[in-house]
């Protein structure tokens, strides 16, 4: 039988002895409440658009210029948000047709970025093959430019292109559909997924795939086994903001679309904008712009610890 002697021993080797902090380390009552009030003074600067977005959207007046901030307006009801998700804008288009356009694009830039960005990463960690210091310095070189760069090359050359396909009854032109805005998006995020990608399949030992070679995996086996499961941090983060980029996407949209019925929220929320501040219904704007986020929001409070897991370590080598 053990005694309770034995049981406290025990007890007492397992507890983690506690970190001497010297007393020069230690903040005074003083710098304590200088850092309290700094974080303080950044959190509101943080919330303060937060809230008063808010405010106006609820605000039943539908004023014509934000000149001041109410928390709680006179009034206050949810019938912006009526009015937004009916018809968001002048175009005779649904906030559920809108939202299924911005999510059918922000859901194919981010699986293909992932699915090509993925393999082509692969090579450049694993691989050794001619060319490949050229290649990665192209790629490199492809991020630094900003997406504004490749819209009027984009626009030339998808425009040039028509999809006839009379088995299917497709018949449109690649430049004013959807599907061209996502290839001009993915083309914008590859170079960012190669390289977050690499850097993270570069932190997984060669060990692990040595040792399946040898159990009998071909690469393949060891690529989708192995691989691709240790990854799924690096692999989270990309999609996410692949989907974000989709998601938000205002200025391919804005410019190759030409049709109602495929603009994307983005599109339709810059649609509100007056030429001048009087001409903004803000309460309905407001309501708008917090219906845009919130998904986005709620995608990333889900997947926060895989997010930023992947960005740490995904950037520390490359």
């Amino acid at each position: 039988m053990i005694s309770a002697d034995a049981i406290r021993r025990t007890l007492r080797r397992s507890r983690a002895e506690p970190v001497a902090v010297s007393k020069r380390d230690r903040l005074t009552p003083l710098q304590q409440i200088g850092l309290q009030l700094i974080c303080l003074f950044i959190g509101l600067t943080v919330l303060f658009p937060i809230i008063w977005i808010f405010s106006m959207s609820i605000d039943p007046r539908n004023i014509s210029r934000p000149y001041e901030l109410t928390l709680i307006p006179p009034g206050a009801s949810l019938d912006a948000y009526l009015r937004v998700w009916e018809q968001p804008s002048a175009n005779p288009v649904s906030f559920l047709t809108l939202a299924k356009n911005s999510l059918l694009l922000a859901g194919s830039t981010a699986f293909f970025s992932v699915a090509i960005g993925v393999l082509a990463a692969y090579a450049f960690s694993r691989l050794q093959f001619p060319g490949r210091q050229v290649l990665m310095i192209a790629v490199l070189g492809v991020l630094m430019l900003p997406p504004v760069a490749t819209l009027a090359p984009l626009f030339v050359q998808l425009n040039g292109i028509n999809v006839d396909i009379a088995e299917l009854g497709l018949k449109f032109n690649l430049r004013n559909s959807l599907a061209g805005v996502g290839l001009a998006i993915t083309s914008g995020l590859l170079p960012f997924a190669i390289w977050n990608l690499k850097g993270y399949l570069d932190t997984i030992p060669k060990d692990l795939e040595e040792a399946a070679a040898v159990d009998g995996a071909t690469k393949n086996q060891t690529f989708l086994k192995i691989t691709l499961p240790l990854a799924t941090p690096a692999l989270a983060v990309t999609a996410f903001l692949g989907f974000l980029g989709g998601w938000t996407e205002f200025y391919f949209a804005s410019t190759f679309l030409t049709k109602p019925e495929d603009y994307t929220l983005a599109v339709a929320l810059n649609s509100m904008v007056g030429a001048y501040a009087t001409q903004t219904p803000w309460s309905d704007f407001a309501a708008f712009a917090i219906l845009v986020a919130a998904p986005v929001s709620i995608v990333y409070l889900f997947f926060q610890q895989y997010i930023v897991s992947g960005l740490a370590i995904g950037g520390v080598k490359g």
